[in-house]
């Protein structure tokens, strides 16, 4: 079983906002694989089925970001999941809108949703999907009202066209493995 987890804030006053790219990105994946995301299982938005041969499951967790962990970890627990069997796509804000970044492991740059997870699973040694949402002009303006915000006009298509990309290396990671698809997406659009 491969795991796909797309991180955001459930309710209407998330949808569409940086923070929730990985909920965007999921749907993208189940839309693309004919899975329906409208199952609660795990404290979490869930779909299962196969692409590519494989066993795969998207999860949407329902806790809200800074509690992303625990959906994870009922899922990897119900399903026996070795780490490298888990994708977590998250927004960034080091990454300007239109780029994203594939890592094998990591830190969790400051996202609290990478954060928890990471807590709760003992251990950075898991992929992640990171979609660029750029960072505010202003110096001043608070990170966590900007990721609450939407893409402006001009940043709507970029984040579209990357959203796609995102899509294209999670199939990448479960045809190939993580090496592969880093070597083809971790590059400019």
């Amino acid at each position: 079983m491969k795991l796909i987890v797309g991180l955001g804030n459930p309710g209407k006053g998330y949808e569409g906002t940086r923070h929730n790219i990985g909920f965007a990105v999921a749907e993208l994946l189940a839309t693309r694989w004919g899975l329906g995301l409208s199952r609660e299982k795990f404290q979490a938005r869930f779909g299962q089925g196969e692409f590519a041969g494989q066993r795969v499951a998207l999860l949407q967790p329902m806790t809200y970001m800074n509690l992303s962990g625990e959906a994870v970890m009922a899922a990897g627990r119900f399903y026996k999941l070795e780490l490298e069997d888990l994708l977590v796509i998250s927004d960034d804000m080091d990454l300007p809108v239109g780029r994203i970044r594939l890592r094998a492991e990591g830190g969790s740059g400051g996202h609290k949703g990478l954060a928890d997870i990471e807590r709760r699973l003992g251990t950075q040694a898991y992929a992640r999907l990171r979609c660029g949402i750029g960072r505010p002009e202003l110096e001043e303006f608070d990170p966590v009202e900007w990721v609450l915000t939407r893409f402006a006009e001009g940043e709507r298509e970029p984040a579209a066209q990357a959203n796609q990309r995102a899509a294209e290396a999670a199939e990448c990671w479960i045809r190939q493995g993580i090496d592969a698809a880093m070597t083809r997406f971790n590059c400019p659009p």
